[in-house]
């Protein structure tokens, strides 16, 4: 598990983005979210929040941004919020999700129960990264 910061990929960044429960790295076409340990992540406490700036910093709601969560920590999402976020307006075109354990690979099934895209799920950051920036100028069809 390695953090953005520690990877070639940071200096790529060109905001970032630190709250008390976690950090948002802005690349051209992407964001990168880690979020902190014992963290219960909410759309309330956080998404609301970080949706809003994000998209003021975009200048869009989403519908062309790849959203990568590296998680290297532990911590707990309500899978409701993923309705807020679509029920404010804002979009993906794509959620990326790099998990280094069985655990967190399962909790993927959960959220996607509540997203109207796909997951595409990841086992290193590098990975995700090169997928992002792939997709960042291709088409992506729902399935």
């Amino acid at each position: 598990m390695i953090s953005i910061k520690n990877t070639p990929f940071y200096k790529e960044a060109f905001n970032e983005l630190n709250y008390s429960f976690g950090n948002y790295f802005l690349f051209e076409g992407f964001v990168v979210a880690e979020i902190n340990e014992d963290v219960v992540y909410s759309w309330e406490k956080h998404g609301k929040m970080v949706s809003g700036e994000i998209a003021n910093l975009y200048d869009q709601n989403g519908e062309d941004l790849i959203y990568i969560t590296n998680r290297i920590n532990n911590y707990s999402v309500n899978p409701l919020g993923w309705l807020q976020f679509f029920k404010n307006n804002y979009r993906l075109k794509a959620y990326g999700i790099v998990t280094y354990t069985k655990k967190g690979y399962s909790n993927t099934i959960l959220e996607k129960i509540f997203m109207n895209i796909n997951i595409y799920r990841y086992s290193s950051l590098k990975e995700a990264i090169e997928w992002a920036k792939i997709t960042r100028t291709s088409v992506i069809s729902a399935s």
